[in-house]
């Protein structure tokens, strides 16, 4: 069973800092690696190659999400390099979202484009690992069609795959089904959001398609105003989902960290899955 994390690329030298030590409390629960989010259209480009080297200069595990972006597959090609470089052996390959705002729409290339191009590029040395909707992507136009996807990116040559976050294990295990019916064998590792708000979590769950179930909303709602109690009914609820998805067969846990360490510690800890290990020494902790 693997555990891995995810952050987003700080904006500021003092956010880096903290994303190190929410990095080495994390390191407790021997993660298989930490992932760094790429912008839309590539506009965190700079931020997220800083982050994943600081976090390889400390030691750990780390897997830079990919997107076409503006790039063309030269600017790919170098970018990877670098992140060989620097000792990376897996790479998280996105479609990327697409840039709001006016202007004309970029061209949008697909994930299933980017793993072949890194396949035939780089062969066999990268762990490449993609995304998938139980819930279904809001882009696809139905459920069969939104696993074709998947399928065409893991016969390009993806190794594993990551799912949206989602709050009932249902969905999960008819997905994971569904995908085994159409002869996707790769591993799909559950991804997992922490509940530590009211307002956050609606409005990015509405904005992506992840279903926050009725009775979770209501109750998040009536605990708005009370950060005690929607803290703790939240790693009730999100614990109570991992035990359930560990109980039935999912491979791993892929924890939304929003670079804090002790929301995912607190469930880490009720599901017994923190390990008596030292963290990363070169990043200090104050």
């Amino acid at each position: 069973m693997r555990i891995s994390f995810e952050f987003f690329p700080p904006r500021t030298a003092q956010g880096r800092t903290n994303l190190a030590r929410t990095a080495a409390r994390l390191h407790a629960a021997g993660p298989e690696f930490f992932s760094v989010t790429y912008g839309a259209g590539g506009s965190t480009r700079d931020r997220t190659f800083e982050t994943v080297q600081t976090l390889c200069d400390a030691g750990f595990g780390t897997a830079p999400h990919l997107s076409w972006g503006d790039d063309d597959a030269a600017a790919i090609d170098r970018r990877i390099a670098d992140y060989l470089e620097m000792g990376v052996s897996r790479l998280v390959a996105l479609r990327g979202d697409i840039p709001p705002g006016p202007g004309s729409q970029p061209k949008v290339r697909y994930a299933e484009e980017l793993v072949a191009h890194v396949r035939e590029c780089f062969g066999d040395g990268l762990q490449i690992e993609v995304g998938c909707y139980p819930e279904i992507h809001p882009n696809a136009p139905s459920p069969d069609a939104d696993i074709a996807f998947l399928k065409r990116k893991v016969d390009a040559g993806a190794n594993s795959c990551i799912t949206q976050y989602f709050y009932n294990p249902d969905s999960y295990f008819f997905f994971v089904d569904q995908c085994r019916e159409r002869g996707i064998a790769v591993p799909i590792v559950a991804g997992i959001m922490p509940i530590t708000n009211y307002e956050g979590l609606t409005r990015f769950s509405d904005n992506c398609g992840a279903e926050i179930p009725r009775w979770i909303r209501l109750r998040l709602e009536a605990y708005r105003d009370d950060a005690d109690s929607l803290r703790a009914f939240g790693e009730e609820v999100v614990t109570d989902l991992c035990a359930k998805l560990l109980g039935g067969g999912a491979p791993g846990l892929h924890f939304y960290t929003l670079n804090r360490a002790p929301p995912t510690l607190a469930i880490l800890r009720r599901l017994n899955l923190l390990q008596d290990t030292q963290p990363v020494q070169r990043v200090a902790e104050t």
